[in-house]
């Protein structure tokens, strides 16, 4: 099973689909993040032929169908994809403010960060409480970061979650409030 919701939002390597590597592959996706239609409910299933009636059934179990105005904009998102590219393009470069000024505001341990739009960055070196980490940061400085314990129960408590889906200015300012955050301790 492959979930490739953010597939189309890679930056130096491009995503390879799980139908490339096995015929045996089920995918899962959506065109909430790279189309921007978060909330909308649509997306996909790509399934081998063995299990496509099965698969029906459980949708079917789960929900009709996908409101009509739904589908008709995710038709008309695919007329879209210069915008849509333009999006990542905004997205590429946010990236790129957060991975050259984080590590001169302080945090400098970070997962790579090749796919959609976050950076998970590892505080542990500030916390061993993320929540509370993030809830300081944004009592603090205005920044708000998803705490690590909500993707990883167990060594989520020393990471951090930015998204970069913000303007470029929102960037820049939110690495200098975090430096300015760090550095009153």
């Amino acid at each position: 099973v492959s979930d490739e919701i953010y597939h189309g939002l890679d930056y130096a390597f491009p995503a390879v689909s799980a139908a490339e590597i096995s015929p045996d592959a089920v995918i899962i996706n959506s065109f909430s993040k790279y189309f921007c239609m978060t909330g909308w409910r649509v997306g996909w299933m790509v399934v081998p032929p063995a299990l496509a009636r099965t698969m029906e059934r459980l949708q079917q179990n789960l929900s009709i169908s996908v409101p009509t105005l739904s589908q008709i904009a995710a038709e008309a998102a695919f007329e879209g994809r210069e915008e849509m590219d333009a999006i990542k393009h905004g997205y590429e470069e946010n990236r790129r403010i957060l991975v050259e000024g984080l590590p001169k505001a302080g945090i400098d341990r970070f997962l790579p960060v090749d796919g959609a739009f976050y950076l998970y960055a590892d505080v542990s070196r500030f916390t061993d409480d993320s929540a509370a980490f993030a809830t300081r940061l944004l009592d603090g400085a205005l920044v708000a970061a998803t705490p690590g314990v909500d993707f990883d129960p167990f060594r989520g408590k020393q990471f951090l979650r930015f998204s970069y889906a913000q303007s470029a200015q929102d960037m820049h300012e939110a690495v200098a409030r975090i430096g300015a955050f760090l550095k009153a301790g």
